[in-house]
């Protein structure tokens, strides 16, 4: 059975601080606690146009036996570089549907990279590490970003008008670990959002 929006999320209105041209969101989990690195996004109903391009380098480093950052967030057609700095091998594969592919074995100071042609969550593994666990969201919209310690991030310049927000976190509850729904971005003023999700 599908489950209600409702059942999966509140959305809720928060006293968050804003900027102009800013949608503000904190996300937090059933008992009220801040959520890190759930990353939100934001698709306007009117569209985006032109490149996508992230402030944060399209770089996932192995290091101390860890994927780092653990969740990347990449635009459609990026491609990320896998450098790896321990001092053991690592063979990085994924068999997520947005993107399946292998970097078979390399050593310290080399690196693999690879290009992400899907939108989607794609799950990271080492084929010689088993602890090891990343994720790299792949994104066909500017409007992306994660939430830090404090469950909070900004998405800046969305514009007026309506849009789909979405919450993607590699432990929530709900297909594909997200959940979507619409938004009012108001033509003066700006947005905050407080939004409760469902971890497993």
């Amino acid at each position: 059975m599908k489950r209600s929006i409702p059942l999966a999320l509140a959305g809720l209105l928060a006293a968050l601080p804003a900027h102009a041209g800013d949608v503000a969101v904190r996300v937090v989990d059933a008992a009220g606690k801040p959520v890190a690195d759930a990353v939100v996004t934001i698709h306007p109903a009117a569209g985006v146009r032109g490149p996508i391009h992230f402030p944060w380098p399209t770089t996932m480093v192995q290091k101390n036996i860890a994927f780092n950052p653990g969740t990347l967030i990449v635009p459609v057609g990026a491609t990320v570089s896998f450098p790896n700095e321990d001092k053991v091998r690592h063979h990085v594969y994924s068999f997520s549907k947005p993107a399946r592919f292998e970097l078979k074995l390399f050593g310290k100071d080399q690196s693999r990279s690879y290009t992400f042609r899907t939108a989607g969550a794609v799950a990271l593994g080492c084929n010689i590490h088993d602890t090891m666990s990343g994720f790299i969201k792949v994104v066909d919209t500017p409007f992306a970003n994660k939430t830090d310690a404090n469950g909070t991030t900004r998405l800046t310049g969305v514009g007026a008008g309506n849009a789909t927000i979405t919450v993607w976190h590699p432990r929530m509850r709900g297909k594909d670990n997200e959940v979507s729904f619409p938004i009012a971005v108001p033509a003066q003023g700006d947005l905050a959002k407080r939004i409760q999700i469902v971890l497993r």
